[in-house]
């Protein structure tokens, strides 16, 4: 039912913010007459502030057309790579000049994107900056409202599965960053390869940000796990998808109460920052106003979750703890597994935290190198960001400045060590 009014409000809003805009623009056109009435640039904010917050946000695309490499611009086009039901590989191809085409043989990232909420062009940042000197695989999580029933359910394990098929894919010269929650099947995924010796292990994995032990230093997030049992999740959270999507009747976490849920922990940061959009408009900074454009399109833009997945990892890695615990089981190729992370011997580690990360507490990460046990002390590696939080780790200028030289040389570091055993 929640679903269902969530949507009469849509189709009632969708009409104001419409006109809200179109008005909106009235009072600062040169050519209308109502640009030049008092307070009309007052008038005007408060429109584009309505029109914002009635609005509906689609997703944003990764606008990644270009990137330069050796000092010289090269053309990137965005591919499809492998095609599934809940999820497309993406390939960002570029498009090397003859003088560059040397640079065909950059190290390849697999970067695993949350299915938690937010799409894939929250990593837009990140991809942008791998993209000078490697070849960049991204996963793009479909909105589960878009996935017919027919398609079948998608749980946790599924998520796991999927890892496992993308990391064949891509061959064992491959690198593997996973952002936030992706950490978790990442981890079960390349653990199940090493346990049954697939000869597609990666060289690395860098993690960034995620819960694999959310016992340690436990945020708010992490507490509401607790605090509530499965089965109050499992009813208070959970509704079916209605008519006017192709994923009519399936079970979700829809986007919408986990954009709520992600407002509600910093409701005082979003008035601030709505109010101060409003200020700069009355004032004319278009660029700070622009900024603030640029963030929301993307924070609001949420997709569902398939129920299945979601409700497995409140259990398995909220609850339960399994993974750091021992105790997790996978479905893999016909049979049940457990999750033994000490089997990897052969793949590097990175993690990397964010000193003020409150979704993904300290040392939430970091203790995947506690349980993969026998990879080599030298192949290791923990970086905690100083003054950053969960999505200054992956984007920004922290990001930029200070996160990612350090990924690019441990990526560096093992793709020559690859190479180095290849050639034996």
């Amino acid at each position: 039912m929640l679903y269902h009014l969530r949507e009469a409000q849509r189709a009632v809003l969708q009409p104001l913010s419409s006109w809200a805009d179109s008005v909106s623009q009235l009072y600062t056109n040169p050519y209308s007459p109502l640009a030049y009435t008092p307070f009309a640039n007052r008038v005007s904010a408060g429109l584009e502030l309505l029109h914002r917050l009635g609005k509906e946000y689609e997703k944003p695309t990764f606008e990644i057309d270009e990137t330069v490499i050796d000092g010289q611009p090269v053309s990137v086009v965005e591919r499809i790579e492998i095609a599934r039901p809940f999820c497309r590989l993406l390939k960002f191809e570029r498009l090397l000049p003859s003088q560059l085409r040397r640079r065909s043989s950059d190290p390849t990232v697999l970067m695993f994107a949350p299915l938690s909420g937010h799409h894939a062009t929250l990593l837009r940042d990140t991809v942008r900056a791998l993209l000078p000197h490697h070849n960049v695989f991204v996963t793009d999580w479909i909105d589960a409202r878009m996935v017919p029933v027919s398609e079948g359910p998608f749980h946790l394990d599924d998520y796991v599965g999927y890892a496992i098929d993308f990391i064949r894919h891509l061959g064992p010269q491959v690198h593997l960053v996973s952002v936030c929650q992706p950490t978790v099947p990442v981890l079960a995924a390349v653990s199940l390869l090493a346990q049954i010796r697939d000869p597609h292990q990666p060289l690395s994995m860098t993690m960034m940000g995620g819960p694999i032990d959310t016992r340690r230093n436990p945020t708010e997030v992490n507490a509401l796990a607790q605090r509530r049992n499965y089965t109050w999740f499992e009813r208070n959270v959970i509704y079916r998808v209605p008519g006017r999507y192709p994923g009519v009747g399936r079970q979700v976490y829809p986007g919408f109460l986990q954009h709520a849920g992600f407002v509600a922990m910093n409701p005082d940061r979003h008035l601030n920052s709505h109010w101060d959009y409003y200020l700069d408009l009355v004032r004319g900074d278009m660029e700070d106003a622009e900024a603030h454009r640029r963030f929301y399109d993307e924070y609001n833009a949420v997709l569902d979750l398939p129920a299945e997945y979601y409700l497995d990892t409140i259990r398995t890695v909220f609850q339960q703890h399994a993974l750091p615990l021992g105790k997790w089981d996978v479905r893999f190729e016909g049979k049940t597994l457990r999750v033994d992370p000490s089997a990897i011997r052969t793949v590097a580690l990175f993690t990397i935290e964010g000193e003020l990360d409150d979704i993904s507490g300290s040392g939430q990460t970091q203790a995947a190198h506690d349980l993969c046990t026998r990879i080599p002390r030298e192949w290791q590696r923990h970086l905690t960001a100083e003054g950053a939080g969960h999505y200054g780790i992956f984007s920004g200028r922290r990001w930029r400045e200070k996160i990612y030289p350090e990924v690019r040389t441990f990526i560096a570091e093992h793709e020559q060590r690859g190479k180095a055993s290849a050639g034996r």
